[in-house]
């Protein structure tokens, strides 16, 4: 069984703490749903030695441009913020295979376009960039039998943990990947719980929906 930490949205002091080491040993690697500085993700990194595969969420867009390009011209004489933060992978608008467990990984953060700010997308945008990802979700469909497992997300699907206000509406977009790609699990953030007892896990045809807000453990069987 792989354990897999996911995190998001919220700095959670059960993680953020120097038991984290200890608590999370088990984990095959971490995964963040947005929302969080990159320090935290380098913190976490850094006490546990394990890979952290993250997306961008709508806040805390410092560095989004840094990961989702070539660092700019100005950026060259400052250290590599990735290796400043611990190998930390942006896998958002990516497909992704953790070479040690072999979990596919796909990346789609950002939320439903609601001020014009950045990391923002309409449905039709959000379709588009599922229609990029097709070659090479294709490629796994064909060479190891399935099109992904673990869809990573910041916002909600369509009617599943979505708020009705502009910013926390799901995408219908995700629905339409679920159905089509049948990951087994669509991991999200951008809902906040008030209470980490509140229902967190939605069946969906063939994906179970799971809003990872603050800190959650995930158990996959071995592929």
């Amino acid at each position: 069984m792989i354990k897999i930490l996911c995190v998001s949205d919220s700095v959670d002091l059960v993680v953020y703490s120097q038991n984290v080491k200890e608590r999370y040993k088990d984990v095959s690697f971490v995964i963040g749903a947005g929302d969080l500085k990159m320090r935290y993700y380098g913190f976490i990194v850094s006490m546990l030695n394990k890979p952290l595969y993250f997306v961008f969420g709508n806040h805390d867009l410092k560095f989004l441009k840094r990961f989702k390009k070539k660092e700019p011209d100005n950026y060259q004489n400052e250290t590599n913020y990735e290796k400043s933060y611990f190998g930390s992978t942006y896998i958002g608008d990516k497909v992704f295979r953790d070479k040690k467990t072999g979990l596919i990984l796909v990346g789609l953060g950002g939320s439903m376009k609601y001020n014009h700010g950045e990391n923002q997308y309409s449905n039709s945008q959000m379709y588009i960039k599922i229609f990029r990802l097709f070659p090479k979700l294709l490629f796994n469909k064909i060479f190891h039998g399935r099109w992904l497992d673990i869809l990573v997300t910041h916002a909600p699907p369509l009617g599943i943990h979505d708020g009705e206000d502009a910013c926390h509406i799901g995408f219908k977009a995700f629905l339409w990947f679920m159905r089509k790609f049948q990951p087994e699990y669509l991991l999200h953030g951008h809902v906040h719980l008030l209470d980490l007892n509140q229902k967190r896990e939605t069946q969906y045809e063939n994906t179970k929906v799971i809003n990872v807000y603050s800190r959650y453990i995930l158990e996959v069987e071995q592929k």
